[in-house]
């Protein structure tokens, strides 16, 4: 018989690891259920639409923005359309969402040589530039996630961009530069990032997907950051000849999304990314938080009515999945951003699905229902990230917009089953007392299927910090960009911005571009007391002519790029403000020659955070390859530098 002296530190031991295993236990549940933030967002999609905040007025505004077919691809636009939707190797539809500037790039930004460019899938150079937008929106310098732990995963399907253009002497670069594997590859190479890096094809689900992939590997410690989106340029008439012929289009280039008049897809192109990071990690970082991806959930339509029909069972499951891992019940959800492409078959289907589950036993009104492909077009692979994008535009605007030539509902949808009610008009979405929601649908012809529950922000927390707060009387505003061109396009753009909303502070603006920006080689410092002289030095940088009260110095190389620190300039507040300038001039100086300058101590620590501003000025050039044309080589834009003269209050260089 076991001596109780023994038994009880026995016991003792089985409680101590009992309890370690339940701890452990309940760390694995938090981190699988930790909620995603959405950190930085960059796009382009039709209608002009270059940031979130044009995506938005665009929705906001109730904007149409299809329009005909782009006439610099090289497409024979009168040869390849005609109103007989029997006729093969033409298209009845000669109207999209397309965008502006499609063949622009700036491969000098990313050090690419025009052959190269040229050869690049355009789809390849857009979210290389949408890449580097995504991590400034987010207060993050690109170069600093060099060699870090930051994954990519991007939909992106095969493209048929000069497939038919023979040009022998390129033909080595064009297996790297049509190739649907090297798109993840070529973000990951050209950043530096070393996370998972995953091009996927679902076909229409893939950006959703790729967002659910990027929640999984970021939960699953598989990354620190993950870029998550999709992409679709539509190189040639191709999809729209294929689907002529199947009769899948919509006339008029228009999806009727849930309406009577539904008549078939309306096609388009544009890109979405994300920048995604766990919500702690988010916290811990100080990075801005958007939105929230509480859960989502991937299935498929296995064997149903036809390869490409969807399934309403496997729609339901996938909601209720994506619901169950979010810890919510349908009544946490207040509208649906739906797949909805506009056709009489899927519709239905979809419609059916969320009436059933969203619909359903809803204690407090109805489920709104709405989808921006209503204004844009069906972007394909890039569809599902730019419904996030709306909702959580929304979230930060508290409307929810109109869904477009719905005026009259679906008659083959039994809209009376459940409590479910079609955005033919603009709702308010106040703050009430639990976070705003939104669901997000995505459906592939592939049969795979995505669903995503998107939440507001949390409030932005204020922390206590220690009192070291310093008033400076004049504060450097840094622009830096890869050449002159950029500079001055950077300073418009900021310029444009700061007038246009007078409530951001300089030292805010100040703050954000010396901690939370990359520092190029082209420099120009702008001291400034206040916002007046900010925008005028704005404007004499932008012009690249001298103001009246403000004009530049420029630098000379350093023979090294020294480190120096802003630390100089608060100890000499305390000698009187006169040598405080001096320091900060020589310290301006010694940044627009070159060096590598710690500026955090210039600023109170409950300055240091980011506030958004215009990301850069990428300056494009034109690269497509076009069989009626040949290859179209770069424009032969001329390089007049801007010249910038001598001045105590703003100093320039061009190294």
């Amino acid at each position: 018989m076991t001596d109780q002296s023994e038994l009880l530190p026995h016991l003792k031991r089985v409680m101590i690891e009992l309890q370690q295993t339940r701890a452990r236990l309940r760390a694995l549940e938090e981190r699988d259920s930790e909620p995603i933030a959405i950190v930085g967002i960059s796009c382009r999609y039709p209608g002009g639409v270059s940031c979130p905040e044009e995506l938005w007025e665009l929705a906001a505004s109730g904007r149409d923005a299809i329009g005909p077919f782009p006439t610099d691809r090289g497409w024979d636009v009168e040869g390849i359309f005609d109103p007989d939707p029997a006729l093969p190797g033409r298209s009845y539809v000669r109207h999209g969402g397309f965008l502006d500037d499609v063949a622009g790039f700036d491969a000098d930004f990313f050090g690419i040589g025009p052959d190269e460019a040229l050869t690049m899938d355009p789809q390849q150079r857009l979210l290389l530039e949408c890449t580097w937008e995504a991590c400034e929106d987010a207060g993050i310098d690109p170069e600093a996630l060099r060699g870090s732990q930051t994954g990519v995963f991007t939909g992106a399907a095969f493209s048929d961009y000069g497939l038919d253009v023979r040009l022998p002497e390129l033909e080595h670069l064009r297996i790297t530069g049509s190739a649907t594997s090297v798109i993840a590859g070529r973000i990951a190479y050209t950043f530096g990032f070393e996370g998972p890096a995953v091009s996927l094809d679902t076909a229409c689900s893939s950006s959703l997907v790729a967002i659910h992939l990027a929640s999984q590997a970021l939960r699953a410690r598989e990354c620190s950051l993950a870029l998550a989106g999709g992409v679709t340029v539509l190189s040639t008439p191709m999809p729209f000849i294929g689907v002529s012929r199947v009769r899948g289009l919509a006339p008029d280039g228009r999806c009727k999304s849930f309406a009577a008049g539904a008549d078939g897809m309306g096609f388009a192109e544009g890109v979405g990314l994300l920048l995604l990071e766990r919500l702690s990690d988010a916290r811990t970082h100080g990075h801005p938080v958007l939105g929230l991806l509480r859960g989502s959930a991937v299935n498929q339509d296995g064997a149903s009515n036809g390869l490409t029909t969807h399934s309403t069972s496997a729609q339901e499951q996938v909601i209720r999945q994506a619901l169950s891992r979010a810890g919510l019940s349908i009544a946490d959800v207040d509208v649906v951003e739906a797949h909805s492409t506009g056709t009489p078959l899927g519709d239905p289907i979809e419609a059916q699905a969320i009436i059933s589950t969203y619909g359903r036993e809803r204690p407090d009104g109805p489920l709104r229902l709405g989808t921006i492909k209503s204004n844009i077009g069906h972007t394909q692979l890039a569809s599902g990230v730019a419904g996030v994008i709306k909702m959580v535009m929304a979230m930060h605007n508290g409307l929810l917009p109109q869904t477009l030539h719905a005026e009259e509902p679906s008659p083959y949808v039994n809209w009376s089953e459940g409590n479910v009610a079609l955005l033919r008009s603009p709702v308010s979405w106040p703050a009430g007392d639990r976070p705003r929601r939104a669901g997000v649908s995505s459906f592939g012809m592939s049969g795979t299927n995505a669903h995503a529950i998107l939440e507001e922000a949390p409030p932005a927390s204020t922390p206590e910090v220690p009192g070291d707060t310093h008033e400076m009387p004049s504060v450097p505003v840094m622009i830096s960009a890869k050449n002159i061109e950029a500079l001055a396009a950077q300073a418009e753009r900021l310029r444009g911005h700061l007038t246009a909303r007078p409530e951001i502070e300089l030292l805010d603006v100040a703050a954000t571009l010396a901690l939370h920006r990359a520092h190029l080689p082209v420099r120009v410092a702008i001291v400034a007391a206040d916002r007046e002289e900010l925008l005028a030095g704005l404007r004499a940088v932008a012009r690249g002519r001298q103001a009246e009260h403000c004009v530049t110095r420029q630098g000379t190389t350093l023979a090294d790029a020294r480190t120096v620190s802003a630390a100089e300039v608060i100890a000499g507040m305390g000698s009187g403000g006169q040598r405080a300038g001096e320091f900060l001039d020589s310290l301006v100086r010694s940044y627009v020659q070159g060096a590598t300058v710690d500026w955090q101590p210039l600023f109170p620590r409950e300055r240091r955070g980011f506030t958004r501003l215009p990301t850069y000025a990428f300056q494009r050039r034109r690269y497509w390859l076009s069989p009626e044309a040949g290859a179209l080589e770069p424009d032969a834009a001329a390089h007049e530098a801007i010249e910038l003269e001598s001045d105590s209050r703003v100093h320039a260089k061009s190294n």
